[in-house]
């Protein structure tokens, strides 16, 4: 494979993925020491402590699914808004990708270029934020059942663990699919043009820092 563009196309486009990679990188080291800076570990937290809390009152059940339906409904809307990100995106690059390596004649050389590399990336993340986005909802789903077993009963407190764990990983997985939507902003931005990219990659892990960074006030 080959390709004419020039180096700093290739560097900005390659600056654009390692920016936000190298973000998400960093954020496993305070997360292993310091989870309670995390904002993902907080709300991971709270979401357990809640339902811990709702396990001790009588007559909880509603307000438990209520609740859940309404992170299920949260998730949904991203696994739907990613399912048609993708879509759009398949059609306007991933088809007439296939059709020229349908038609690439052999023996010559088949051009991958910055701009091809990031629409690959593109699809992939938005393949990557409906799937988060999709087992968010599965887990919520299973969550919404736990919650509504009667307060006291045998199966309340059989299930409860599960119910906890099953809370945390849709919470993160939700986490993840709504990362994935904003990642999509930095490489649209590179496919516009190759110096944009670094510039959005880096206004976006700027918000990203004051999001993913928690202060119990």
């Amino acid at each position: 494979m080959s390709s004419t563009a020039p180096l700093w196309a290739w560097l900005a486009a390659a600056g654009t993925l390692v920016i936000v990679m190298a973000y998400e990188a960093l954020q496993w080291l305070p997360g292993r020491s310091t989870p309670d800076t995390l904002s993902r570990a907080a709300h991971a937290k709270l979401r357990a402590e809640w339902l811990h809390a709702l396990s001790t009152q009588h007559g909880s059940e509603i307000l438990a699914v209520q609740t859940i339906r309404n992170s299920l409904m949260s998730s949904t809307l991203t696994a739907s808004t990613a399912a048609l990100g993708l879509m759009g995106t398949v059609t306007l690059i991933g088809a007439p990708l296939l059709s020229a390596s349908l038609n690439h004649i052999p023996g010559e050389p088949f051009a991958f270029t910055p701009r091809l590399m990031l629409e690959l990336a593109l699809m992939g993340t938005l393949f990557a934020a409906l799937a988060c986005s999709t087992m968010a909802v599965r887990y919520y789903n299973h969550s919404s059942f736990i919650g509504s077993l009667p307060v006291g009963s045998a199966e309340r407190a059989r299930w409860q663990d599960t119910g906890v764990t099953y809370l945390r990983r849709a919470g993160v997985l939700y986490s993840w699919g709504l990362r994935g939507l904003l990642m999509v902003a930095p490489l649209v931005a590179g496919i516009a043009h190759p110096l944009a990219g670094p510039v959005a990659a880096l206004v976006l892990v700027a918000v990203l820092v004051g999001f993913d960074r928690f202060a119990q006030f």
